[in-house]
This record gives C-alpha cells, structure tokens and sequence, in this order.
C-alpha cells in the first residue's frame, strides 16, 4: 500500500481510492473545559481506530486551513472578520467581548483562542477530501473533524464556526459536479446546509432527524422541500424522540434510496452526527452503535451503487465523548475503508487502559456494538404496516409511518415519484 502526507499530493492511498483526513489540529476547536463538544471524542477516535489495528498501512492525508476565499464561498467578508476578531481575544484577561450580530460569545458558542484557525482547519479538511475525490485519487474520504452543519453565512450556531460541508459541496460543483447528494443523519436538523442550497437544483439535500417540535434548532419539518426551481431538492424526515434503530431505519429505506436513485447524483456527501445514540445529553432519540453503523454502509452502498463509488464523509454532533462517538465514529472510517469491523469484536484493552485515566470510573464498552436490532420491516405503503402484536410496537410503528408518508407526498412527487408507491 502506497501514501500520501499531504492534502494536495499525487500519490496512491489504500487500494489506490480510499482516504483518512486527519490533522492532530483539529483538537484545537475547542469551546471551552465544560462545553458539551469536546475534541477528546476526536482523539479518542483515531486512537480506537489505530488499536482495533483500522489504520493499519493507512498513512492519513494532512489537511491544510481552509483560506478566506474558500471560506467566502458560503460566509459573508464581515463574518469572517468577526470571527478572526473574536479569536484574537484572550479569555484569560477576564473580559471578552461578544459579538451577538454574528452569534459570538453565546452559551453555545462562547469565544475561544484562536477560533477563526480552529474552524478553518476544519474545513480544509473537508476540502481536503473533496480535493481527493476530484482529483480521482480517491473514490472515498472521511473527516471525522467536519460536519459543521448549523454555521450560517453570517453567523455562528449550534457549535459551528464554518460550515465546512457547504463549502465543499460549492467547491464541488465549480469543478463540474452538477448533482451533489448531501444526506445527514445528525440528531439535529442539518439546517446550515440545506440553507445554503435551498434554490439550488444541483444540490439534494436529505435530512433524518429529531423532531423540530422536539429539538433546536426547531426547523426540518417535511413541508420544506427547496425552492424555485430547487423545490423537491430539501427532502426533511422527522421523527420523533425515542425512536429506535428498527424503526429509524425503516424511515431511512423508506425515502433515502428512492430521492438518490431520482436524483442520480454523481458525487455523496454524509454528515454522521453521532447524537442520534440513545446515551447522547442532548438528543433523545435511541439508537444503538449498531444502528448508527447500519446507516453508514447504507450510505456507503447508495454511494456504490449511483455515485461510482464516490463518498465523501465527515463527522457533526455527537456528545457521548467515550462510550459512543469513538466506536461509532471507528465504525464510519472502516466503512470508508471497507475494513469492516464486527461489532460484537471487543475493544481493545490498550484503548480501554487509555481512557481509564482519562475518564476514570466511565463504564467503558467491551465491543464494538451493543447487540443493536438493525432488522427493519420494510415499508409497503400507506396502511401497508403489518399487525406486530405488540401495542406500544405498534403506536411507533404508525408514528413512524406518519412521518414517513408525509414526507414522500411533499417532496417525491416534485422528483417525479409516486408518494404511495413503496417501489419508489
């Protein structure tokens, strides 16, 4: 197996098409000792990646920050000047000074050393992959530091500086691409992206989250489906909290490949929070590693099977620092990687030994899975859902329905589907 080192180097990777984006400069975006995203996840990661023997040959490409003018292309020039001025400050004076036109110095986004930097090698890393799937010297690439999905034009939200996804699909699409399939399976609705897009009709935007009556940022609702010539190209799947891994699944089947195989896009990008897991604080919904894994080779294969292969995925939310990301995420590189791990593979004792002393008295996993139901039933239309004998089964069963049928009747016809026919 051949390398690279560099974001912009000519050189073979894995098999000559899979890529790693990684730079140890992603553990400065940082918001503070007691904020809920917390770069420890990150390098709890890759550590978990390296001793389940994942990167094994695998040399990772070294990103660069993203410049301004790559920034430019989704945020405004007074934005990023706002953001370069804020991480000028220094905390430890005793006085920072908020910026709340551009949502700077909020509780969830309090200013932090050197933070335009932080962001911007965030989204270099994004670019960092797109570059490598352009270039064709990957086929897949994952950046488990991007998924900055709230960041908007002008402002900072939900933990995101820059959104680095969307400034890498627009990369996208000024080098050729002219259908880009986004999907995002965050707990929160991926709102800065579908913004940014939401009267393109290059861009598909496809979202599965937890209800907005339920959950910030409050939008998502199935009835936002684009605009002007891009309507039918926003497709929002909410779904309520406590949703398990059988029945979010069948929500994913039952609309994701249908809106891909219609869009036939060339190139797919997947935001995969993490905070969809029933232990994350900050959500409520209850999937397990498992279910999280099932949507990544889901993704993966959707990929494979419209996009040639091309994937280009980055990480997002994901709170449960120890027990949840670092496996879920070690799970998305070996999709990437196609170096599949067997969830019921126990984790190893070196990674466990590590994050005992960082974590001490974390009950801390024993596998890579957690015995997660992955069987989904398929759906078969509206009122097709079969008798299960169970009442409470039955009540998620017809909620789950709900919301998927009102999605497909909002946007799959504007796709050219037919809303009602479980064959689109």
């Amino acid at each position: 197996m051949t390398t690279t080192s560099t974001a912009t180097g000519g050189s073979a990777h894995l098999d000559g098409d899979r890529v790693v984006v990684w730079s140890p400069d992603y553990l400065g975006y940082r918001w503070g000792p007691t904020h809920p995203m917390n770069p420890t996840r990150l390098d709890l990661t890759m550590a978990l990646s390296r001793n389940i023997g994942l990167l094994d040959g695998v040399e990772t490409v070294r990103p660069t920050a993203a410049t301004d003018a790559e920034l430019l292309r989704i945020h405004t020039p007074g934005y990023v000047e706002a953001v370069k001025r804020a991480g000028a400050q220094q905390p430890d004076s005793g006085h920072v000074e908020p910026d709340a036109a551009h949502g700077l110095g909020t509780e969830d986004n309090p200013i932090f050393p050197h933070m335009h930097e932080a962001g911007a090698i965030l989204a270099g890393g994004t670019l960092a992959a797109a570059r490598e799937i352009a270039a064709g010297r990957a086929v897949r690439a994952v950046s488990i530091g991007g998924g900055m999905h709230h960041a908007m034009a002008d402002w900072a939200a939900g933990f995101c500086v820059y959104n680095d996804a969307a400034i890498a699909i627009s990369w996208l699409l000024d080098q050729g691409y002219d259908r880009i399939a986004y999907i995002d399976v965050d707990a929160h609705h991926g709102d800065g992206v579908q913004h940014a897009f939401l009267g393109d009709p290059r861009v598909l935007t496809v979202s599965i989250h937890q209800h907005p009556a339920t959950l910030w940022p409050n939008t998502g609702w199935s009835s936002e489906i684009g605009s002007g010539a891009a309507e039918g190209t926003a497709i929002n799947i909410p779904v309520l909290p406590g949703t398990v891994d059988s029945l979010w699944l069948r929500a994913f089947h039952a609309i994701v490949p249908g809106a891909i195989a219609a869009f036939r896009p060339q190139i797919l990008i997947s935001q995969c929070g993490a905070d969809s897991h029933r232990e994350d604080p900050l959500a409520d919904l209850s999937l397990t590693v498992d279910g999280q894994r099932a949507s990544y080779l889901a993704m993966r294969d959707l990929a494979d099977r419209y996009c040639e292969g091309r994937w280009l995925a980055v990480g997002g939310g994901g709170y449960g620092l120890v027990r949840v990301v670092p496996r879920a995420w070690t799970h998305l590189i070996a999709a990437a990687l196609d170096r599949e791990i067997d969830p019921a593979t126990a984790v190893p004792e070196e990674w466990r030994e590590r994050v005992a002393t960082i974590a001490p008295g974390v009950d801390l996993p024993t596998t890579m899975g957690e015995g997660g139901d992955v069987s989904y039933l398929k759906w078969d239309g509206p009122g097709g859902t079969p008798e299960t004998g169970i009442a409470s089964l039955d009540r998620a069963l017809t909620r789950i329905d709900s919301a998927i049928i009102a999605t497909r009747r909002a946007a799959f016809p504007l796709l050219g589907l037919d809303p009602e026919d479980p064959r689109d």
